[in-house]
C-alpha cells in the first residue's frame, strides 16, 4: 500500500511537472521569458519591455535599451497602453491600464524550435499618433502565426509624449533632434526584434514591417529613415503614407516653435519643469483645442528629408511593397460640410475649395445630380484624406526602387450590426456611434456603400471574429481568408501570389498606369481607373 501511495505521488509530480512545462520559454537578450500556449497552439509572449520606461528624465529623450532581469520573467499580460485621451470609439484595448511606462511588445509564434527561421512581422497600431495600443484584438497575431510567420506588436508613445520637439531638447539630445519620439520607439522595436526574434523561431533577415492609418504613415517613414531601411526586408501599408496632405513631417524649427508655445501658454518656461509634470496633467493639457499639434519632424537623425523627397531619389529602404485604400475611406458629408448633396451646394464647396482649378474638378469629379454628386464627394474626401498620399508613395517606389510594388483597393462593406447594438451606427474613423434619440432634420441621403477607414483590419489579418459588433457571415469571412492568404503570402516570399488558388495579383510596373487588385469576395486586377485625379492632386500637394 505504501508503494502505491509513493507510486502515486511521483507520478502526480511528474505530472505536475510536466504540465508546467508546457509554459514556452524563450531567452532574448534581457533575460529568460516565459509566455503562454493559446489553445491553436500558438505560443504567446506578451508585455516584453524593448527599452526603458520612458518616465522622469527619459521623457523626451530617444528610447534606451531594455534593462536586464534576473530568472524568469512572466510574459502572460499586455503591457500598459500609451498615454492617450479615448479618442476613436473602435479601440479596444486588452492593456491593463494606460501609463507613460509603455514601451512594451508581444509576440505570437508557430515554432517549436528556435532554428525554424520563420518570416516575420513587424505591426504598428494606427490612432493619428494620438491613440492605439499593440494589444488591441484587431491586430492580434494569432492567425497570421498560424500560417507560419512570427508576429509582432508593439506600443510606441503618442501625442506630446512622442511627437514634441523643443529647443532645449535638441540641444540636449547626441544626436541633436527632437520631436520623432514615437518613431524612435518603432526603430527600437525594430532592432529589438533583429537581434531577439530567433529566440521565438523567426528570421532576423526576414522582417516585413507593416500597419493600418498611422501604423501605414509609420511604414513608409520607417522606410525612408536611415535607422531603419536597412533593417526591413518588405513593407506592408493600409491607407496612409508620410506624404502631403496626410501627416507629412515638418521642418524641426517650426515644431520646436511650437513645444516653446506650450510651454508659453502654460507658464512653463523650463524643460525640467515640463518634465516634472504628472502624465496624466500633461496629456490634459496638451488635449486641449489647439495647444498641440501631433506630427512628425525632418530632425536630420531619423528623418534627413521628406519622406517624399527620399523616395523621389530612390533612397528609402529597396524592398517589395504591398499597400492600398479602403474603397470608401470617408464618406462624402465630409466634403460637403453639412450641406445636402445637390449640384448647388456641391459646386459652391468646389469653387470655394479649389478656386482656378474648379472646372478640372468638375471635369475629374462630376456631380450634376445627387448620385453623382454622393459618389464624386466621396472620392474627394477619401483622396484629400489618405487615398493620394497612399498612391503617390506606390507611385514613387515603384518609380526608383526597382523592387516590386502591389497596390489594392479593399471594398467589402462591413454586414449589419447585430441586433443588440441597437440604433447604433459606424463613426468616421471605423468606430461606434450611440444614437442620442433625436429626431434629424434634413436627413442627409445614405453614404456611398464600401469599405470604410479602418475597417479593413479585421479582415486583412483575420480577426473578424474578435469584433462582436457586427454580424460577420460566410462571405465576409471568405473575404478574409482570401486576403489572409495575400498578405502571408507577401510576407513569406514579397510577393502576394501562390500561383495555386488565389487570383493572380499584379505587380505594378516601373511606369505607366498602376495595376490595382480589388480585393472583395471575387478579387478581380485591373488598371487604376483614376490617374488623372491622383495627377491633377499631385500639383496641388507636392512641395517645391
Amino acid at each position: 500500500m505504501i508503494k502505491r501511495i509513493i507510486f502515486l505521488a511521483v507520478l502526480l509530480q511528474f505530472s505536475l511537472n510536466t504540465f508546467a512545462q508546457k509554459a514556452p520559454q524563450a531567452t532574448v537578450e534581457q533575460g529568460k521569458l516565459e509566455g503562454l500556449t493559446l489553445k491553436s497552439g500558438i505560443s504567446a509572449y506578451r508585455g516584453v519591455p524593448f527599452a526603458l520606461p520612458p518616465v522622469g528624465n527619459l521623457r523626451w529623450r530617444e528610447p534606451q535599451p531594455a534593462a536586464k532581469w534576473n530568472g524568469i520573467r512572466k510574459a502572460t499580460e499586455f503591457g500598459p497602453n500609451a498615454m492617450q485621451k479615448n479618442v476613436f470609439g473602435d479601440m479596444m484595448f486588452r492593456a491593463p491600464k494606460m501609463s507613460e511606462d509603455c514601451l512594451y511588445l508581444n509576440v505570437w509564434t508557430p515554432a517549436k524550435k528556435t532554428d525554424e527561421k520563420l518570416p516575420v512581422l513587424v505591426y504598428f497600431y494606427g490612432g493619428g499618433y494620438i491613440a492605439g495600443d499593440g494589444s488591441e484584438n484587431r491586430y492580434d497575431g494569432e492567425a497570421l502565426a498560424k500560417k507560419g510567420i512570427v508576429v509582432v506588436t508593439l506600443n510606441y508613445r503618442l501625442g506630446i509624449f512622442g511627437f514634441f520637439a523643443h529647443p532645449e531638447l535638441t540641444k540636449e539630445s547626441p544626436n541633436h533632434a527632437s520631436g520623432n519620439y514615437g518613431l524612435l520607439d518603432q526603430n527600437a522595436a525594430l532592432k529589438w526584434v533583429k537581434k531577439n526574434i530567433e529566440a521565438f523561431g523567426g528570421d532576423p533577415n526576414k522582417i516585413t514591417i507593416a500597419g493600418e492609418s498611422a501604423g501605414s504613415i509609420s511604414v513608409s517613414a520607417q522606410m525612408a529613415s536611415p535607422l531603419s531601411k536597412n533593417l526591413i526586408n518588405g513593407a506592408i501599408g493600409q491607407s496612409g503614407a508620410m506624404i502631403n496632405p496626410t501627416l507629412d513631417a515638418i521642418p524641426l524649427k517650426e515644431q520646436e516653435e511650437n513645444g516653446v508655445k506650450f510651454g508659453d501658454s502654460n507658464n512653463i518656461k523650463t524643460l525640467a519643469a515640463l518634465r516634472a509634470l504628472p502624465a496624466d496633467k500633461l496629456l490634459d493639457l496638451a488635449a486641449k483645442p489647439g495647444v498641440f499639434s501631433t506630427k512628425a519632424v525632418v530632425d536630420g537623425y531619423f528623418l534627413t528629408k521628406l519622406p517624399s523627397e527620399t523616395f523621389a531619389a530612390g533612397e528609402q529602404a529597396q524592398v517589395p511593397l504591398l499597400a492600398g485604400w479602403t474603397s470608401t475611406e470617408m464618406p462624402y458629408m465630409v466634403f460637403m460640410q453639412g450641406q445636402y448633396p445637390n449640384p448647388e451646394n456641391y459646386t459652391e464647396i468646389v469653387k470655394k475649395k479649389y478656386g482656378n482649378n474648379a472646372e478640372i474638378v468638375f471635369e475629374l469629379y462630376p456631380g450634376e445630380n445627387e448620385k453623382e454628386i454622393i459618389t464624386s464627394a466621396t472620392a474627394l474626401a477619401s483622396d484629400n484624406f489618405i487615398v493620394y498620399s497612399t498612391w503617390k508613395w506606390l507611385d514613387l517606389h515603384r518609380e526608383t526602387s526597382g523592387q516590386p510594388v502591389y497596390t489594392y483597393i479593399f471594398s467589402k462593406a462591413r454586414p449589419p450590426m447585430k441586433a443588440e447594438m441597437g440604433n447604433a451606427k459606424a463613426g468616421l474613423a471605423g468606430g461606434i456611434i450611440k444614437d442620442d434619440g433625436k429626431k434629424e432634420e434634413n436627413k442627409m441621403p445614405d453614404a456611398l456603400k464600401g469599405a470604410s477607414h479602418a475597417s479593413d483590419i479585421e479582415y486583412l489579418l483575420g480577426n473578424l471574429a474578435t469584433n462582436t459588433v457586427y454580424e460577420w457571415t460566410e462571405e465576409d469571412y471568405k473575404v478574409s481568408d482570401i486576403g489572409l492568404d495575400y498578405f502571408a503570402n507577401f510576407i513569406k516570399t514579397g510577393n502576394p501570389n501562390d500561383n495555386k488558388v488565389l487570383v493572380q495579383w499584379p505587380a505594378s510596373e516601373s511606369n505607366g498606369v498602376m495595376t490595382i487588385m480589388e480585393i472583395n469576395v471575387e478579387p478581380k486586377a485591373y488598371k487604376e481607373p483614376h490617374r488623372d485625379r491622383y495627377l491633377f492632386l499631385d500639383k496641388l500637394f507636392t512641395k517645391k
